[in-house]
């Protein structure tokens, strides 16, 4: 069976701009919803995929941690070509962690890190959120469930230095938190089994800015923009950006 592929997105709106990143094994789908309220907010919204994303799991393990970095710089520099003078970012596990990144590397409007692990002691979890990413998509191709197991478990010996290298991109970001100075919302699911939600404090307490709140979403899991609480975290999302001084 042919996997239809998913594509990035941009909703053009106003000229306030927010770049949505999506986490890891995921891709665009999981900030679609969020992108689509925003959009008829007023907000120009944007997605990039990241690379060996929204694809089969062999191609995701080919991929890094810096080229995902370039990728979300790619997509940056496509919102100021576009004219945006003023991009806030909104990220998803991975994503916030690569938005935590953005905040410190370059001048945006505002971040909102959305389960964002700062600590790399869940490999386990990661690992195992991988394993059941590569065996959908194996059973939506059509496979054998022998040949799923065998294909499964080959991934997991050869992404070893994916994950090594994911567990160091992480470590390196939670070091510079602290050099935050732009307006941040820490977003954070109680039910999170995929990461430690001790995370969420680690952000809020030492990003540097005065403009910072943090919030607990009592019945959602790890894939916070598509679970129960959604339309909670859109208005939230929504109502932290109309509080910034945009300059339009």
């Amino acid at each position: 069976m042919k996997i239809k592929q998913p594509q990035p997105f941009t909703f053009k709106a106003g000229p306030r701009a927010v770049l949505l990143l999506h986490g890891f094994t995921g891709h665009s789908a999981d900030v679609r919803m969020l992108g689509r309220f925003l959009e008829k907010k007023g907000y120009t919204t944007h997605a990039p995929i990241y690379r060996g994303h929204g694809l089969p799991p062999e191609e995701l393990i080919k991929a890094n941690p810096d080229e995902w970095w370039e990728d979300v710089l790619t997509a940056y520099r496509f919102l100021q070509d576009e004219g945006h003078n003023e991009i806030a970012v909104a990220g998803l596990s991975l994503g916030g962690v690569l938005g935590l990144k953005l905040a410190y590397s370059e001048q945006v409007k505002a971040v909102i890190p959305m389960c964002a692990p700062m600590f790399f002691d869940n490999e386990a979890q990661l690992t195992a959120g991988f394993k059941l990413f590569a065996k959908e998509y194996k059973q939506l191709e059509g496979k054998e469930e022998e040949t799923i197991k065998t294909e499964v478990e080959a991934l997991l010996s050869d992404s070893a230095n994916m994950f090594k290298a994911l567990g160091a991109f992480i470590q390196t970001v939670q070091k510079q938190v602290d050099t935050i100075y732009t307006p941040t919302f820490v977003v954070q699911a109680q039910k999170d089994e995929m990461i430690n939600p001790e995370s969420a404090n680690y952000i809020y307490d030492h990003v540097e800015t005065d403009t910072k709140q943090i919030t607990w979403y009592e019945e959602s899991g790890h894939v916070i923009t598509l679970d129960k609480e959604k339309d909670k975290l859109h208005e939230d999302i929504f109502q932290f950006l109309e509080s910034l001084n945009w300059e339009e």
